[in-house]
């Protein structure tokens, strides 16, 4: 059996990092599937899907490190060519990637005590992110 849902989320960009594990696991829930796996995806190549303790302080560790691996002002060829000045979000979001997938146990997505799953929007600007989740067992 298949269930999905698609979940619109609003973000701030240069790496605004959203918690979105009370949607996935509601969407776990009413798709009534027990045992099996749940697949969470970005659309678009600019954003992530990751876990980490969705707690202020390593918030804010996670988008320093992000800015020390991909400064928002490293050159990028991408950004020259199209003027979006947004290359280092898309080197970004390549390093992360764009989804996890994760065991459903007995109904519950399968996750540490502080592991929640985060979608991370490295673009420029606000955007409103489509997210995919899809549940099979």
């Amino acid at each position: 059996m298949v269930h999905g849902r698609n979940l619109t989320v609003s973000t701030e960009g240069f790496s605004d990092i959203v918690n979105i594990s009370g949607e996935v696991q509601s969407t776990v829930t009413d798709s009534g599937i027990e045992d099996g796996t749940v697949t969470v995806s970005v659309v678009g190549s600019t954003a992530s899907v990751t876990t980490i303790e969705f707690e202020p302080a390593l918030v804010e560790d996670m988008r320093e490190l992000l800015d020390r691996i991909v400064p928002g002002n490293v050159r990028s060829r991408h950004s020259e060519t199209w003027g979006d000045d947004n290359g280092f979000s898309h080197m970004r979001a390549s390093l992360l990637g764009p989804g996890i997938t994760l065991p459903v146990v007995e109904g519950r997505v399968l996750t540490g005590t502080w592991q929640q799953i985060v979608l991370v929007d490295h673009d420029n600007r606000p955007r409103k992110r489509q997210v995919r989740i899809q549940v099979m067992g």
